[in-house]
């Protein structure tokens, strides 16, 4: 995995790299005693004894709280390696602040020493020693560190002690040194930092988004363990008020809090979620701060550590039990993987809390669990935009339904509202017709057969006829084109023939077309009036009448030998009611009706009528 291997290559650098050079001089022994917070020099009347360095409090002096002595001596014999180069001394690890004197001049002050101390736990120091203060022979280095016993912090890094010294020229020692802070300080803030800003910003994507409570949790547990990190590289408290025992507090406090988190992200990115976590692990917190008041400071981290076995065994159910839950799918291995590092790293921390791991592999494993929150978070941001993506395009393609579903209910909707007119007219029309035939039609035969004058007579057959045609028209059941030219050829060659005309009809046989009622009317009376401007305005001796069909259009010509149309009223051929009327009814069918005529050469009237519309009724 790139991750361990990025840091077992910083490992390495610090056990290998610069600094371990032999010109710098390593101190592994000194000279203690206890102090006073005031004390500007190694306490001569107190009782000193030799400590072997890295000394930390907790076994050379249990339960130690207060201010601590350090004093070495030694030669300036490195100077003669590096003539024009500063010396320096690094101190890797001071818990919590220090003072340095050299030859009893005060050279270096981490800040307060009283409480609240300045926490340097984490914070490398490099400590220029000015050439005019060394001497060739026997320099007295001394360090003042106030600290805190095991019993009142909540992990052993916390605890007074101080490691080895090196002594050596600066340009040596600082390379170490750059690296030491890159790892314990710079990367611990950028990485709080990045928890900070992502886990706040996820927590308010979650909380907005109720079905992902998961991202909620997740932000939360950023947060919770970007305060946790900064108790590690802050220097100096933010609340000036607030002693060491209530950062102790806190810093557990806020802990139990993100455990709190992280099983409920465990859950519910597992699709589960128990009632028994939802109510336990907000009263597990109010528990925990309950406990660690009761222990009061001086019993912090035997409190602590018993409540971080607790949190140590809830995380690891719940990553079992979320692991189960994603065999099988994509995020198996790589939740398996980061679920593995964050262990690894808290099997590290337990090493480090009761066997005394060194502190570098702490720090390494520190930085092992904000990195895996980082590329968690990452990935859940990652799906959190992918779900987004595949949300938008279901948006885009419902909306699409939704509209085609719309706009096939409206067309629906129409043809139920035509179908429903078109229902009620034709119902009306059955009914007009009826009343026609019934009662109209009725006295109109009555007429014909009781009236003693021949004309009153003629009208009145002339009225029934053209009653029966409009009730035809009105019935709205469609005629067979045969059957039309049939009726039409018996009415115009009979009314001719009454005329004196001689009359000829030429037209196809058995034709299957059917015209609509509509058609059938206005087509009818079309002939009819062209039959009547034939009778008595032509002068004709002759007619021929000739239908066939052609690219899907009806055509019926009309040609007589009359005088045909004369010059004066040649314009004015639209303005007569019957040339106007039949033109009119022409284009009622989506046809026309032409005219033509010459002097001497007769009249030709000329019907076209699209015979899918004449079928349609239009």
């Amino acid at each position: 995995m790139p991750l361990l291997a990025a840091l077992f290559w910083l490992t390495f650098g610090l056990a290998f790299g610069p600094g371990a050079s032999a010109a710098a001089l390593r101190i592994e022994a000194a000279l203690a005693a206890p102090g006073a917070v005031a004390d500007t020099a190694f306490p001569a009347a107190a009782l000193a004894r030799e400590v072997s360095l890295p000394d930390e409090w907790q076994r050379s002096r249990p339960g130690y709280t207060g201010t601590l002595w350090y004093r070495v001596e030694f030669d300036d014999d490195a100077a003669a390696l590096a003539a024009d180069d500063l010396m320096a001394l690094t101190i890797e690890h001071v818990c919590s602040n220090l003072e340095v004197y050299l030859n009893g001049e005060l050279l270096h002050s981490g800040g307060r020493m009283s409480e609240p101390v300045d926490d340097h736990c984490n914070a490398p120091q490099l400590v220029t020693l000015p050439t005019a203060l060394l001497h060739g022979h026997g320099n007295r280095l001394e360090i003042k560190v106030a600290g805190h016993a095991l019993a009142q912090v909540g992990a052993r890094q916390r605890a007074g002690g101080l490691s080895a010294l090196r002594i050596g020229p600066q340009s040596e020692l600082a390379p170490r040194h750059a690296l030491l802070t890159a790892i314990q300080v710079a990367a611990p803030q950028a990485l709080s930092a990045t928890l900070l800003l992502m886990g706040g910003f996820m927590f308010v994507l979650g909380f907005i988004n109720r079905s992902e409570s998961h991202l909620a949790y997740f932000g939360a547990l950023s947060v919770g363990w970007a305060l946790i990190d900064a108790r590690g590289w802050l220097r100096v408290l933010p609340l000036r008020p607030l002693g060491h025992s209530e950062a102790e507090f806190l810093n557990c406090a806020v802990l139990g809090f993100a455990t709190w988190a992280a099983v409920q992200f465990l859950l519910r990115y597992g699709r589960g979620r128990w009632r028994v976590a939802d109510v336990g692990l907000p009263a597990q917190c109010a528990l925990l701060a309950l406990s660690l008041m009761l222990a009061g400071p001086e019993r912090m981290h035997r409190v602590a550590s018993l409540w971080y076995l607790v949190f140590a065994a809830e995380l690891a159910a719940a990553a079992v039990w979320h692991l189960q839950r994603q065999r099988g799918t994509r995020q198996f291995w790589l939740m398996a993987a980061m679920l593995g590092a964050a262990g690894l790293a808290g099997t590290v921390e337990a090493g480090v809390q009761w066997l005394g791991v060194p502190q570098i592999a702490a720090q390494l494993a520190q930085l092992l669990v904000p990195l895996v929150l980082t590329l968690v978070g990452l990935r859940l941001v990652q799906q959190h935009g992918q779900a987004l993506q595949q949300a938008e395009l279901g948006k885009a393609s419902l909306e699409l339904r939704v509209r085609e579903a719309t706009a096939e209910i409206e067309r629906n909707f129409r043809q139920l509202a035509e179908l429903r007119v078109e229902q009620v007219t034709e119902r009306e029309r059955k009914r007009i017709a009826a009343d026609l035939h019934d009662d109209l039609g009725a006295k109109l035969l009555t007429i014909v057969h009781t009236s003693d004058s021949e004309r009153i007579s003629t009208l009145a057959r002339e009225a029934l006829e053209e009653m029966r045609l409009s009730v035809r028209g009105l019935t709205g059941r469609p005629v067979r084109l045969a059957d039309a030219l049939g009726d039409w050829r018996a009415e115009v060659v009979s009314r001719l023939a009454q005329a004196g005309i001689e009359g000829d009809w030429e037209a196809p046989e058995d034709l299957p077309q059917t015209l609509s009622a509509r058609a059938y009317v206005q087509t009818t009376r079309i002939l009819r009036e062209a039959t009547s401007n034939i009778i008595k305005h032509s002068g004709a001796t002759h007619c021929s009448v000739t239908a066939d069909i052609s690219a899907g259009d009806f055509h019926l010509a009309v040609q007589d030998n009359g005088d045909g149309i004369a010059p004066e009223t040649e314009g004015r051929l639209d303005r007569g009611h019957g040339l106007a009327s039949m033109k009119n009814r022409a284009k009622q069918l989506q046809g026309q009706c032409l005219v033509e005529s010459g002097r001497g050469y007769g009249t030709v009237i000329r019907l076209t009528v699209p015979l899918d519309r004449a079928i349609e009724g239009a």
